[in-house]
């Protein structure tokens, strides 16, 4: 059974949304010198963006 295309293009979303929230804490923690938390932040960022690409593309082939 294939995945619902109206759940993964919900779900690409929410990672869209969550992906904009974590980018504005790290450019915060960038400015604020704090490097440590400002990298983990950009990494997560990086993850959630390719997660969101992935379900993305999941949703167009299920059209």
């Amino acid at each position: 059974m294939p995945p619902p295309t109206a759940e993964l293009s919900s779900i690409a979303t929410l990672l869209d949304q969550i992906t904009v929230r974590v980018t504005a804490m790290a450019e915060a923690a960038s400015s604020a010198h704090e490097d440590d938390l400002a990298a983990e932040l950009f990494g997560v960022e990086r993850a959630l963006s390719t997660a969101q690409r992935r379900v993305e593309r999941l949703a167009s082939t299920r059209r």
